[in-house]
């Protein structure tokens, strides 16, 4: 286990601000301590064992792989984080918002990977270096549990050729793939553990393989952004203000959800991926479950 990275009083150094930017991706910087990280497991734990089966709209599994901070208390409390979010202004500066909140969950001794990609491809922001992804470790993010692997500086590149593979063990939406060929010399492992998060630019690319371990691998995926990108291909974008001002308008403000999968939250949600569809999917073969019955 790597020891995370010495912040001072809690924010980055000019260094390591340095290195996200050389890099692409910046890690272990230190998120949490590791009973808090236990504590947010247990409450994510228990929203899934009271909520699997409660006869909600969609799958439970849609609503913690997209905009879980949407309609989930504990989702929007993660990603506000006060320590968490003083790391982020070092890359974005002192107006921050958040643009997506989810929980990427790979089950022990199962199949599922995330192919190489680069995250903005299909999110209808252009290649922006205003967006920045904080990947904060609920269980062990190691190799054996199916850790990111990152390619140092790729995100240099603009946004490259991918292919839509649409494979049932492919985490991702479309189970997007960038058209490159990647050698594993040039893939850096991102061990991180509860508590820790790495940060990535959204160009970077990366992905990762399977869970071999007899732990789930729980990671908690934030986007943050400023206020100042903007959404290129749908008229409407959403995400929440969370520290600074917002002088630009271009984002529907996202409130904090006041209880699990409230009516009002819920209907949120309901707008807020029907606008996501039209920009995620656009030009997709197919549909994928995660977007299923939107319009």
């Amino acid at each position: 286990m790597l020891d995370s990275l010495a912040l001072s009083k809690g924010r980055l150094t000019d260094d390591q601000i340095a290195r996200y930017w050389d890099d692409g991706f910046l890690f272990p910087v230190p998120a949490l301590s590791a009973a808090k990280a236990a504590a947010y497991r247990a409450e994510l734990e228990e929203v899934e064992a009271t909520w699997l089966d409660a006869g909600l709209p969609l799958p439970l599994n849609t609503y913690k792989r997209v905009n879980a901070h949407v309609v989930m208390p504990m989702a929007f409390r993660l990603a506000t984080e006060p320590g968490v979010l003083d790391v982020i202004e070092g890359i974005l500066g002192p107006d921050i918002m958040v643009y997506a909140a989810e929980f990427f969950i790979k089950e022990p001794r199962t199949r599922q990977i995330v192919s190489m990609h680069q995250d903005l491809t299909y999110w209808g922001l252009g290649a922006i270096d205003g967006l920045v992804t904080a990947w904060i470790a609920l269980s062990p993010a190691t190799p054996a549990s199916g850790c990111m692997d990152f390619v140092r500086a790729s995100h240099k590149n603009a946004i490259l050729p991918h292919e839509d593979t649409f494979d049932e063990n492919n985490l991702l939406s479309r189970g997007q793939e960038v058209r490159v060929d990647v050698a594993e010399k040039d893939k850096v492992a991102i061990e991180i553990h509860p508590g820790q998060m790495s940060l990535h630019h959204g160009l970077t690319i990366h992905g990762s393989g399977p869970n071999t371990s007899d732990d789930r691998r729980i990671a908690a995926v934030i986007r943050y952004c400023r206020p100042d990108i903007k959404q290129q291909i749908s008229d409407t974008d959403y995400a929440a203000l969370v520290r600074g001002t917002d002088p630009h308008g271009n984002f529907i403000h996202v409130p904090a959800p006041t209880a699990n999968f409230s009516p009002e939250s819920l209907a949120l949600y309901d707008r807020i991926r029907s606008q996501q569809s039209q920009v995620m999917m656009k030009g997709a073969k197919k549909t994928t479950s995660i977007y299923e019955g939107t319009s």
